[in-house]
């Protein structure tokens, strides 16, 4: 599963730390739920490539937060998007980055986190839809367990033809030459709005989008993502689309979704229609 360990899109307060007791308490259910791996997702604001110093201050103490509350929750993976250069070259993107991550983690111990970079879909400034710029942040970090998170949406606007078993596997053979496929520990299976190339960040549901049915079947089954974690960030435009993306993805590769998943969403959905939802 994937989460939030704080609001994603407004700056934290103070420390903005979880108390030990409820660490425990989350980490205690989640053995008890047999549940993971657990990813947590990072804040949107931050951008450990800001050339504007006190943004860039501001997005290192975010992300050092970020990692503690992981550590904290025994997370396996932190996945963060690199950052956006506002007008820096990629080189000095990129050397901000990774400098951003190693003070970032500075005087933490991290234990099992793994903190990856996500793929991105090349949208304005940002950093990481090209390969090369994952490679070299990874590269000038080697004192920090650093991998990869592959977003199949971005990894579509960015230009690769999944959609299609030739590109797929080009795809993979990319990522394979640039950063080694061993290091990539995440996928976010999201369906694309947005058209091949077109560098846009719009998620769809499973199979409504560019990169279509059949290809998620062959992304799911392919044996050099066999050991991934598979996270959804598809929209929910009505009651229950996240329930159906997932049972489709379970369907897709070619298994029952658990009957104990099946029970819970049937649970929560009869108690939804006994309580008045507020909507803001």
């Amino acid at each position: 599963m994937q989460i939030f360990s704080s609001s994603p899109r407004m700056w934290g307060s103070g420390t903005a730390r979880i108390a030990d007791v409820e660490a425990a308490r989350f980490r205690e259910r989640r053995r008890e739920l047999k549940l993971g791996p657990l990813v947590i997702h990072a804040n949107y604001l931050i951008n450990l490539a800001s050339p504007n110093p006190v943004l860039r201050a501001r997005s290192i103490q975010a992300f050092h937060q970020e990692i503690v509350r992981a550590v904290a929750l025994g997370a396996d993976f932190l996945v963060i998007h690199p950052g956006a250069g506002m007008g820096a070259s990629a080189e000095s993107a990129v050397a901000a980055i990774a400098q951003s991550l190693r003070q970032a983690a500075r005087g933490v111990k991290l234990g099992d986190l793994r903190i990856l970079l996500e793929n991105t879909a090349g949208q304005g400034s940002s950093v990481g839809s090209r390969l090369e710029e994952l490679k070299a942040i990874l590269d000038a970090c080697p004192d920090l367990p650093l991998g990869v998170c592959i977003d199949t949406a971005h990894t579509f606007a960015a230009g690769w033809s999944i959609h299609t078993a030739e590109g797929l596997s080009a795809a993979l053979s990319d990522v394979e030459g640039m950063v080694g496929l061993d290091r990539v520990h995440v996928v976010h299976v999201n369906d694309s709005k947005a058209a091949l190339g077109s560098r846009v960040d719009r998620h769809q549901h499973i199979g409504k989008g560019g990169i279509g049915l059949k290809a998620f079947g062959r992304i799911l089954n392919h044996p050099a993502l066999a050991r991934c974690a598979f996270i959804l960030e598809t929209p929910i435009d009505k009651p229950g689309d996240d329930r159906r993306n997932v049972a489709l993805l379970w369907k897709l590769a070619g298994r029952m979704m658990p009957r104990r998943a099946r029970i819970r969403s049937s649970g929560a959905k009869a108690l939804r229609g006994k309580q008045k939802v507020r909507r803001g």
